[in-house]
């Protein structure tokens, strides 16, 4: 009789699909709430990316006959005052937001970067002045700012991406400053001056990768407010324009409804902002805890 012991036990189907040990291999060792915000994130932008193949309506196409009707089994998140399907517009209108929000985070980050090491580096007159003026461009209120500054140029999606970004650099610039400031005294920057090394060298191939981890948490941290930030711009009429599915003019278009019970384009768009904003604070969450493990 043969020994069932000869034959090796049979290996999960699953665990054998080159796919999903690519998958596993990627997310083992993250931390939770990486793992959780980054699949939230991809989700949106799957959305944006491929959503108008898979939505069940067009967005985009009135029915003055099924104007906000309630969820159903054909709208399962209602329709808007003009009869659109809501859960087809959340679906595209992802589009707008996941473009502009990293192009100002990318643009605000990046300059907050460059100021951040400039100031951090050096002492004297000029750490001085730029400190001064850091200080006075964050002792304007955010959305103050960035709306008297559109409400003068005007809102398009460039502009918005540019105001945002010029807010954000200061702020940034301040947490670069401390960073740096921090690891110029380390003995890495003093063997590298001490080997002829010029401050941009120093600066940009010594300091910055060691304090990738700090403006990577103000990338992803500053991402999380951009998503806010242009929502509550378009609330306003100061952010993404129609005919945009954007979910902040969604939100003003049905605030109105509110009081006549028609709360599912109010609620249904505002989940959406806030799972965006969710997932980047997971994320940076779990980036900050890495960062401390290692201290």
């Amino acid at each position: 009789m043969t020994d069932l012991a000869e034959f090796p036990a049979p290996r999960r189907a699953v665990a054998g699909f080159p796919a999903v040990r690519r998958i596993r291999s990627a997310f083992s060792g993250l931390a939770p709430s990486i793992v959780i915000g980054s699949l939230l994130l991809l989700f949106w932008v799957a959305c944006a990316l491929f959503g108008n193949l898979f939505v069940p309506y067009d967005p985009y196409a009135e029915d003055f006959l099924a104007m906000l009707t309630p969820p159903d089994a054909a709208h399962w998140f209602g329709t808007d005052q003009l009869g659109r399907d809501v859960l087809s517009r959340i679906v595209v209108g992802s589009r707008d937001i996941l473009l502009v929000a990293p192009l100002a985070t990318l643009a605000g980050v990046t300059a907050g970067s460059i100021i951040g090491l400039v100031l951090g580096y050096f002492d004297g007159l000029v750490d001085a002045i730029g400190a001064r003026l850091l200080d006075t461009l964050m002792a304007f209120p955010f959305i103050v700012l960035v709306t008297m500054t559109l409400v003068a140029i005007g809102p398009s999606n460039l502009t918005v991406i540019l105001v945002i970004g010029i807010a954000y650099a200061p702020l940034v610039a301040r947490t670069v400053r401390a960073a740096v400031r921090e690891q110029k005294e380390r003995d890495y920057v003093s063997a590298a001056r001490l080997g002829g090394e010029g401050a941009l060298a120093i600066m940009f191939l010594e300091i910055l990768p060691n304090i990738r981890e700090t403006i990577l948490i103000e990338l992803v941290t500053r991402l999380g407010y951009a998503f806010f930030s242009i929502a509550t711009l378009s609330f306003l009429g100061l952010g993404i324009q129609p005919p945009s599915a954007d979910w902040g003019l969604a939100v003003a278009d049905g605030y109105g409804f509110l009081t006549g019970g028609k709360w599912w384009v109010v609620v249904f768009n505002s989940a959406a902002i806030v799972s965006l904003v969710m997932a980047t604070n997971l994320i940076a969450q779990g980036i900050g805890a890495f960062e401390n493990s290692d201290a």
